[in-house]
C-alpha cells in the first residue's frame, strides 16, 4: 500500500491522481507501506488550490452498509463531501466489531495456551511499568467528541495517548517509532524501511510468521505500516468488544518493540516483498519526481537518500561489500528502537483504567535505551541545499523532466531553511505556509489561477508545503499548463512573482486572517468522529509533532498560541482571534516565509512529453529521463522586477458571502446527546433507523417524487438534497458520454470563481450525467444551502452561455484536459488493468463505454455538438428528489418547487422511464473445462510487471448469500495473503475480496508480480483456490464461524458516525428501486442463522456446481515475466469461443451477457 501524499492546499500532478486513485489495493491485513513521499497528511483542513485527494480500497464489501454498487458507484451513490477532522469514513467500510457473540467468543479455549501464558505473566510488568507522570494535562479536543482522553509517559520514557469511545466496539492502536529513511546506513538504501516489513514476520513470544495477522482476521481486523523520511507508523484496528481479545492484540504489538526475530529465512524471503514494491513502484510520477527533489538537496543530507530500498542496495551490495544484512537489520533496530523514541495512541471502548492496564502490560517491556532523536545528528548541522553539493543543482534552476502519463504542469519551489528547533517549533504552531496558502492558491476573482485561465495558461493551480522535516520545508505553487501556457512558463512564473510581490509590499487585509480562522474553527465545531484507524495514525503522528495538550488540535487547528509565550487553552470554538496579539503572531509568521519567497531563493520543475528525446540525463534509480539547467539571469531580472500584481487584475480574495451566521447555525429539530456516550444494546442496533418519507408524489406519469427526513440523530446545521432527473437520452452512445464529460468539465470550471468559495464554507456540489439521468447533489451547513443550490441548477439548466466555452480555443483546452485523462489510462499498474477488464465484462455497454471507446469519441467532439447535446439534457424526464438534514418539511418542498421551476422539463411516460443497471452474468463452466480467460497485452511497455484476477459471480439476490460470499472472503483472506505472498512471495500486491453490482457479488483475488508470468499467478491461485474446500472450510469450527459471522454483523450494526453515511444509503435504495432502508438489519439477520453446512454448499456451488468464472490476465510487454503477445481477439470467429479471449473479444462477452440477462429476466 502506498498512501500517497494528500496536500493540504494544492493537487500536485493533477492527472496523476485520476490513474492512480486505486491507491489502497496493497491496504489489506498484514500489509506494509513505505511512505516514498514528502509526508501523508492524515487529516485534512480545507483545500487552497485544485482538488482533492481521494482513493477506495480495494474489493471490500463490508461496505454493504454504505454502498452495495462499488463497481456503479455514479449510478446509485451520490457524491456527499461531509467535514470530518477526524479522516472521513471510507465508502468500503473496514469490518467493525462489537459484543454480539460475547459469551462463546470469549470463551479461555479461544486463546491460545501460549497466549494465556504470556498474559499471565505480562502482568508482572504493570507495577514497573507505571506511568511516570500523572499529574492531569488537559487534551484539547472538538466540542462534539464525547471520548475521554488521557496523556501520560510510562516509566520507560514511552509516550501515551489514550482515548476512551465507550460508544464504539472498534479498536485501534498506533505506534509511532521516530526513526525513517533519512537514518539508513549511507551504504544500505532502504534498511529502515526493510526494518518496517521485518518487525511483523515474528516475534520471541509470538515465533509464527504470520501470527498477528492470522490473529487479526480472527478478530476483524486489519493492519500496516509505512515508513517516512523521520518517523516509522505501525497500527492495526480491530474488534474489541471482547477485552481479553484486545489485551492480547497489545501483547502481540508490543512484541513487534521489544523482541522482534528477524529470521533469516524471513530476511531471506521479505526482500523479495521490497523488490517487488520498488518495481511497482518504477512507473510512477509522484515517486519519479520525488526522488529528483531529493537529487537536488545537499548529498550530505540524509534527505538525499533513495528511501525505498530494492534488491540491488539490500541484497546484492551488501553481500558484494561483505556485509550481513540480518546483523545490519538488528543493529539498527537496536540502535533507533527506543521506548523513549516512540509514541503509542489507543482508541478503544475500554475504559482509560483499563486501557492503562493493558498498555503497561504490552509495552512496559520495551526497553528504553536512551537514544537521542536521530536528527540531532544533522539538524542545523548540515545545510539541506548547498550550491555545489547536491547531484542536481537546486536554487535558480530549472528541470525539465519527461513524465509517464500525460502531464503538463510546472512548479516552483522555496526552500524554507530553519536556524534551529525552536524557529521549526514556531512554523508549525503558527502554520503560516495555511494561510499563505490560501492566498496563493485561491480560485476565486482576482486570483492567479482566475488571471492565467483568463489568459489561456493554466488548467489548475495550488500551492501548499511539500517536504516537512526537522529543519526545513519546501513551499511550492504548482500550476497544471495548457498547451499555450507551455510555452508560456516565463510569463506563468512572473505572475506567482508578481502576487508574491503584492504579498510583501501590500498588507494583507485583516478579514483574510479572520475569516481562514473562522471557518477552520467551523469544522472545528462540527468534527464528528472519523474512521478508528486512519483517527489513530494522525494522533500518534501528532504526539512527535505537538506538546499534550494538542495532540488532537495539533493538525486541526490554526493559531496554536494564545500569545508569545502560552499555548491555545480552550477547546471552545472561536469566532475570532482572542486578541490583536494572537492575529499579529499569525502575520509575522506569515511575513517572515513571504519574504523567503524570493527569486533567488527558488527553483522550477517541469513535466512535459515534449522533453522525450531531448533530453541528457537519467535518475539513478528510477530511470526517469531529464535535463537541469540554469534560469537565464535574463529571466531572473524579470521576475525579479516583475508588473505590478494589480496591473494585470490580480488582487486579495474578496470577503467570503458564504460563512454562515449564527442564527444560521440553529439546529431545527432538537436532538438529544447524552454526555456520557455508552455503547448501544444489540437490540437497539437492530432497531432499523427511520427511513425517509415519501413528501410528494406526482404519479408514474408526474413531475416528481419526493423523499425527506428531517435530521433526528446528527443534531447538527448540515442537510443534503440529491435532485435526479431519469431519463434514457444522455448516455446512449460513447459520443453523449464524452458530450456528458465534457459538460460536467467545463461546467464546473466556469463556475469555479462562484463555488470556491462556497466550498470553503463547507458547501459542496457535484454535476453527473449517468447512464440513467442527469443527477445534481448539495450539501454541508444549510444556512446559505439553498440560495447556492438555486444559483447553481439556474447556472446549468439556463444560463448556458455562463457554463460552455466561449471560444474553440476554451473548447480544445477542455477536450485536452480529458484526452489527456483517458489516456492515463494506459499507464495504470497492470493490476488496475486486470480489474477494469473483468468489471467491464459484466457492466450493460450502454451503462460503461470502454475508455478506448471514450477516447476515439471525444477525438471527434465539436463546440457546436457540445452546445446541441447541453440544450436537451434538461429537456424531459421524471425527477425524483431526497433532502434530508436540518430543513423541515415545508422547506424542501419549497426548494424542489423551486428546483422544478429552474429545471421546466416536460414530463415522461413510466415506459420511458430507462432501465436499472443489472449485472452481465459471466459464462459458466464446469470444473472440467477451463473458464474463460482474458488475456491482454500491457498497455504501457515500460511496465514489466504481469498481473492476473480470477473472479468468482453469484447471481442470487438474497440476504443469505450476500452475506456467505462474504463470510468466504473472510475466511480465505489472510490465507490467500500468506500463502501467495508471504510463502511464494509471489508479488507485493496481493489482495482478496468482494464487490457488487446491483444485487450481485462476486469474489476476486488478485496478485500482481515481478517474478512469475500472468499464467503462472493464475496457476497458482487455482491452486489456492482448489484447497479452499479442504484446507479452510472443512476444519472450520463453530467458534471460528462465530467470529467471522460477528465481524460481517458488527459492520452492518456500527452506528452511522454522520449525516452523509446515513444519506448515502438511503439515496442507494431511492435510486436502486428496493426501498429496503432496514437491508443491514436483514443481513445481520441472515448472517444469525448461517451454519456451517452453508458454508461448505455455498462454496460448492459457487466454485464447482454454478461455476460463473472470468480469468483476467495482464502481461506484460517486455522484463523477465514477459510472454508470447496476446492476440487482440478472434476466439468467437468460429462460433464458439475458446477459453482464451482478446482484448477485442470483450465487447462480444457483453453482448451474450446481455442476452441471457434477458432470458433471465423473460
Amino acid at each position: 500500500m502506498l498512501p500517497f501524499p494528500a496536500k493540504r492546499h494544492r493537487k500536485p500532478l493533477k492527472f496523476i491522481a485520476l490513474s492512480l486513485v486505486l491507491i489502497s489495493i496493497q491496504s489489506r491485513p498484514s500489509a506494509h507501506a513505505f511512505v516514498a513521499a514528502p509526508r501523508v497528511l492524515l487529516v485534512l483542513p480545507r483545500h487552497h488550490g485544485s482538488g482533492s485527494s481521494s482513493g477506495r480500497s480495494f474489493m471490500s464489501l463490508s461496505s454493504a452498509r454504505d454502498d452495495d454498487t462499488l463497481l456503479s458507484r455514479t449510478e446509485n451513490t451520490p457524491n456527499l463531501s461531509e467535514d470530518c477532522r477526524d479522516v472521513t469514513d471510507s465508502t468500503t467500510r473496514r469490518r467493525l466489531l462489537f459484543s454480539l457473540l460475547l459469551a462463546s467468543s470469549s470463551s479461555s479455549s479461544v486463546l491460545p495456551a501460549a497466549a494465556a501464558a504470556v498474559t499471565k505473566d505480562s502482568k508482572r510488568t504493570v507495577a514497573t511499568a507505571a506511568e511516570e507522570s500523572t499529574h492531569s494535562i488537559k487534551i484539547l479536543k472538538p466540542p462534539l467528541d464525547k471520548r475521554v482522553y488521557e496523556t501520560y509517559t510510562l516509566s520507560n520514557g514511552l509516550k501515551v495517548l489514550l482515548c476512551s469511545d465507550p460508544e464504539s466496539t472498534t479498536a485501534a492502536v498506533g505506534m509511532n517509532v521516530h526513526v525513517g529513511a533519512c537514518s539508513d546506513p549511507v551504504d544500505i538504501p532502504g534498511l529502515a524501511h526493510f526494518c518496517e516489513h521485518m518487525l511483523f514476520l515474528g516475534t520471541k513470544l509470538y515465533p509464527q510468521e504470520d501470527s498477528f495477522s492470522k490473529f487479526l482476521s480472527a478478530n476483524g481486523g486489519i493492519n500496516n505500516a509505512f515508513t517516512d523520511a523521520e518517523k516509522t507508523v505501525y497500527y492495526y484496528e480491530m474488534d474489541a468488544s471482547i477485552s481479553s481479545r484486545f489485551s492480547e492484540s497489545l501483547l502481540r504489538f508490543g512484541s513487534f518493540f521489544s523482541c522482534p526475530l528477524f529470521t533469516p529465512s524471513a530476511t531471506g524471503r521479505e526482500l523479495n516483498a521490497i523488490d517487488s514494491e520498488n518495481s511497482k513502484n518504477l512507473q510512477n510520477d509522484i515517486f519519479r519526481l520525488y526522488e529528483l527533489e531529493k537529487d537536488r538537496v545537499n548529498s550530505h543530507h540524509p534527505y538525499a537518500k533513495f528511501f525505498t530500498g530494492n534488491k540491488d542496495t539490500l541484497l546484492i551490495e551488501t553481500n558484494r561489500r561483505g556485509i550481513d544484512l540480518r546483523q545490519q537489520l538488528v543493529d539498527f533496530y537496536e540502535k533507533y528502537y527506543s521506548a523513549n523514541q516512540m509514541c503509542l495512541a489507543v482508541v478503544a471502548p475500554q475504559s482509560v483504567s483499563e486501557l492503562k492496564k493493558y498498555v503497561a502490560e504490552g509495552f512496559g517491556d520495551i526497553i528504553n535505551k536512551g537514544a537521542r532523536s536521530p536528527e540531532d545528528a544533522w539538524a542545523f548541522k548540515v545545510a539541506p541545499y548547498a550550491e555545489g553539493k547536491s547531484l542536481v543543482p537546486a536554487v535558480k534552476t530549472i528541470m525539465e523532466i519527461v513524465p509517464v502519463q500525460e502531464l503538463r504542469q510546472v512548479t516552483i519551489t522555496w526552500p524554507v531553511v530553519f536556524a534551529s528547533k525552536e524557529e521549526r517549533e514556531e512554523f508549525r504552531l503558527n502554520k503560516p505556509d495555511y494561510f499563505v496558502s490560501s492566498l496563493l492558491g485561491h480560485e476565486g476573482v482576482g486570483s492567479l489561477l482566475s488571471y492565467m485561465k483568463q489568459k489561456g495558461w493554466a488548467n489548475a493551480l495550488g500551492a501548499s508545503d511539500n517536504a516537512d522535516l526537522s529543519d526545513f520545508v519546501t513551499f511550492e505553487v504548482t500550476v497544471e499548463l495548457t498547451s499555450k501556457g507551455l510555452a508560456a512558463i516565463d510569463d506563468v512564473c512572473e505572475a506567482i512573482f508578481s502576487y508574491v510581490k503584492m504579498l510583501r509590499e501590500t498588507p494583507i487585509p485583516d478579514y483574510v486572517f479572520d475569516e481562514n480562522l473562522q471557518l477552520d474553527e467551523l469544522e472545528w465545531r462540527y468534527t464528528t468522529k472519523g474512521q478508528q484507524g486512519q483517527y489513530v495514525q494522525s494522533l500518534v503522528t501528532a504526539m512527535d509533532k505537538f506538546p499534550p495538550s494538542l495532540y488532537v488540535a495539533g493538525p486541526r487547528r490554526l493559531a496554536l498560541k494564545e500569545s508569545s509565550t502560552t499555548l491555545l487553552s480552550t477547546d471552545a470554538p472561536r469566532t475570532k482571534f482572542q486578541s490583536t496579539e494572537q492575529r499579529d503572531i499569525i502575520k509575522a509568521a506569515c511575513d517572515d516565509l513571504i519574504s523567503r519567497l524570493t527569486v533567488d531563493n527558488s527553483f522550477l520543475t517541469v513535466f512535459s512529453k515534449t522533453f522525450e528525446g531531448k533530453t541528457n540525463q537519467v535518475e539513478k534509480w528510477y530511470g526517469t529521463e531529464y535535463n537541469i539547467r540554469p534560469i537565464p539571469i535574463s529571466t531572473l531580472m524579470v521576475w525579479e522586477n516583475c508588473v505590478p500584481a494589480i496591473s494585470i487584475g490580480l488582487a486579495y480574495p474578496r470577503q467570503n458571502i458564504f460563512i454562515p451566521s449564527e442564527k444560521g447555525l440553529r439546529v431545527k429539530k432538537n436532538v438529544k446527546k447524552d454526555d456520557n456516550p455508552k455503547q448501544l444494546t444489540f437490540e437497539e442496533k437492530m432497531k432499523p433507523i427511520i427511513p425517509p418519507a415519501v413528501i410528494r408524489d406526482d404519479g408514474e406519469e408526474g413531475r416528481w417524487t419526493v423523499y425527506f427526513k428531517q435530521d433526528d440523530r446528527f443534531g447538527q446545521p448540515k442537510a443534503f438534497m440529491i435532485f435526479q432527473l431519469l431519463t434514457g437520452e444522455l448516455y446512449q452512445s460513447p459520443l453523449q458520454a464524452a458530450l456528458a464529460m465534457l459538460y460536467q468539465t467545463c461546467a464546473a470550471d466556469l463556475l469555479n470563481e462562484y463555488t470556491y468559495d462556497a466550498r470553503l464554507a463547507g458547501l459542496t456540489y457535484d454535476f453527473q450525467v449517468l447512464p440513467r439521468g442527469a443527477r445534481l447533489t448539495f450539501g454541508g451547513y444549510n444556512d446559505k444551502l439553498e440560495d447556492f443550490a438555486s444559483y447553481v441548477t439556474s447556472k446549468l439548466a439556463r444560463d448556458l452561455d455562463d457554463v460552455l466555452p466561449g471560444s474553440e480555443d476554451e473548447f480544445e483546452r477542455y477536450k485536452d484536459n480529458l484526452l489527456r485523462a483517458l489516456s492515463a489510462f494506459n499507464v495504470k499498474q497492470p493490476y488496475a488493468h486486470a480489474i477494469y477488464y473483468s468489471a467491464l465484462t459484466q457492466q450493460p455497454r450502454n451503462f460503461q463505454y470502454s475508455n478506448d471507446e471514450l477516447v476515439n469519441a471525444m477525438k471527434t467532439t465539436t463546440l457546436s455538438q457540445l452546445k446541441d447535446y447541453v440544450k436537451n439534457l434538461w429537456a424531459r424526464g421524471k425527477g425524483e428528489c431526497l433532502i434530508q438534514g436540518n430543513y423541515n418539511k415545508q422547506e424542501a418542498l419549497e426548494i424542489v418547487e423551486t428546483i422544478d421551476e429552474t429545471l421546466a422539463f416536460k414530463t415522461i411516460s413510466a415506459d420511458e422511464y430507462p432501465k436499472r443497471l443489472k449485472a452481465l452474468p459471466l459464462p459458466v463452466t464446469t470444473p472440467a473445462q477451463q473458464p474463460p480467460r482474458l488475456s491482454i497485452s500491457e498497455p504501457n511497455p515500460t511496465n514489466n510487471n504481469a498481473a492476473s484476477q480470477i473472479t468468482l459471480q453469484c447471481l442470487e439476490a438474497s440476504e443469505k448469500n450476500h452475506v456467505l460470499i462474504e463470510i468466504i472472503s473472510a475466511i480465505i483472506e489472510e490465507p490467500f495473503y500468506n500463502d501467495l505472498r508471504t510463502k511464494q512471495q509471489l508479488g507485493y500486491i496481493v489482495s482478496s475480496g468482494v464487490k457488487a453490482i446491483d444485487q450481485s457479488r462476486t469474489l476476486s483475488v488478485i496478485v500482481q508480480s515481478n517474478v512469475a508470468t500472468a499464467e503462472e499467478l493464475t496457476s497458482s491461485m487455482f491452486k489456492f483456490l482448489d484447497s479452499v474446500s479442504e484446507n479452510l472450510i472443512a476444519p472450520l469450527t463453530s467458534v471460528e464461524i462465530e467470529l467471522f459471522v460477528k465481524g460481517l454483523v458488527d459492520s452492518r450494526l456500527e452506528p452511522d458516525k454522520r449525516l452523509a453515511v446515513e444519506v448515502t444509503r438511503n439515496w442507494s435504495e431511492i435510486a436502486s428501486g428496493r426501498f429496503q432502508y432496514d437491508r443491514l438489519q436483514a443481513e445481520v439477520g441472515a448472517l444469525l442463522g448461517i451454519t456451517k453446512k452453508d458454508i461448505v454448499d455455498f462454496w460448492e456451488r459457487l466454485y464447482r456446481k454454478e461455476r460463473r468464472m472470468l480469468v483476467s490476465e495482464i502481461v506484460p510487454k517486455a522484463g523477465p515475466v514477459s510472454t508470447k503477445e496476446p492476440a487482440l481477439g478472434d476466439a468467437y470467429v468460429s462460433g464458439v469461443p475458446s477459453s482464451v479471449l482478446g482484448i477485442k473479444d470483450i465487447d462480444r462477452i457483453r453482448e451474450n451477457g446481455e442476452k441471457e440477462r434477458a432470458t433471465m429476466e423473460s
